[in-house]
């Protein structure tokens, strides 16, 4: 940060001074956004509240008031490393919300940002019958948020959670104990299907690894603190998603369904699949690449999905 806290604490007394200084140095500094905000302003506010132990929403005088010289220190620490380091908020104040949750979050796991959050609030319908929904299981499960989310949307069904990645899920285990889903939930470390007992899910979800290649060359900073793990996936994007269409339908009950995301590589599974008719979802607060295939849908194209993995 170019301008020094020494510089600038006398002129700003306020949260809202502080927020309008840091969106300001936020745009001055280019920054990317996609971690729970998309703009300087909402990632300023994010960062001041969280510095002053405020929630969202508090009422205008909050902000307007004076704060106190160790305030300022604080929220200053905070917009400077926001800049300086380009480290996403949501690793600076360590949560996120996802579905209406709160998160855990650090840089063990990507940070909580995927559109699936709105299928898990609707419980999957219409695509399901929520009250029928004994069995979800949830692929690359990361930090736990969506597995933890669809715990909470269907109150009685068992979840299972997999990931490679033995950090991820120790990330995954404190977000299960703050959530308190422990006897509903269980983690199972490993590839994809391997680790996991014979059962049959009537929702299989995941949000794998989908960037390819010259993405992953041109990803901004701010992603590079996120674990390669959790993003890159081959040249085209699509080698864990590959794996998962040629297992899936073994794993499913009669009428289960697969929802995956591929984000930007969306383009080059349609094109590798031109006989497949994906159900590509709409999502009212914003995402894309996320499609959705039936247990019947995956067994007719089977072939052509085994061929591909």
């Amino acid at each position: 940060m170019e301008q020094r806290f020494e510089d600038i604490a006398e002129y700003l007394h306020s949260a809202t001074d502080f927020i309008r200084w840091g969106a300001s140095r936020f745009a001055e500094a280019d920054l990317h956004y996609g971690h729970g905000t998309d703009n300087p302003l909402d990632e300023a506010v994010a960062l001041v509240l969280h510095a002053l132990h405020l929630p969202h929403g508090c009422p205008d005088r909050l902000l307007d008031a004076r704060l106190t010289s160790p305030e300022k220190a604080d929220i200053y620490r905070l917009l400077a490393r926001r800049v300086d380091e380009r480290v996403p908020a949501a690793y600076l104040t360590g949560e996120a919300w996802f579905a209406g949750l709160k998160f855990k979050t650090d840089e063990r796991a990507l940070v909580p940002r995927s559109p699936i959050a709105e299928l898990i609030e609707a419980r999957f319908e219409p695509w399901v019958t929520a009250d029928d929904v004994s069995a979800v299981l949830d692929l690359c499960t990361g930090g736990g948020c969506i597995a933890i989310a669809c715990a909470h949307a269907f109150g009685e069904a068992h979840i299972d959670a997999v990931d490679l990645s033995a950090d991820a899920l120790a990330l995954a285990r404190e977000n299960i104990e703050l959530h308190g889903v422990e006897n509903q939930l269980e983690l199972h470390e490993g590839d994809l299907f391997a680790p996991l007992p014979e059962r049959r899910y009537d929702i299989i979800v995941s949000n794998p690894p989908y960037v390819d290649a010259d993405d992953m060359a041109a990803l901004p900073n701010e992603f590079r603190h996120e674990p390669e793990l959790g993003l890159a996936a081959g040249a085209d994007g699509l080698d864990i998603a590959r794996r998962i269409l040629a297992e899936a339908a073994g794993w499913l009950t009669e009428n289960g369904i697969l929802v995956v995301e591929v984000g930007n590589s969306a383009v080059a599974l349609a094109a590798m699949f031109p006989d497949v008719e994906f159900t590509w979802l709409d999502f009212e607060r914003g995402g894309e690449g996320v499609f959705l295939l039936s247990r019947a849908e995956l067994e007719t194209h089977a072939a052509a999905f085994r061929g591909a993995a």
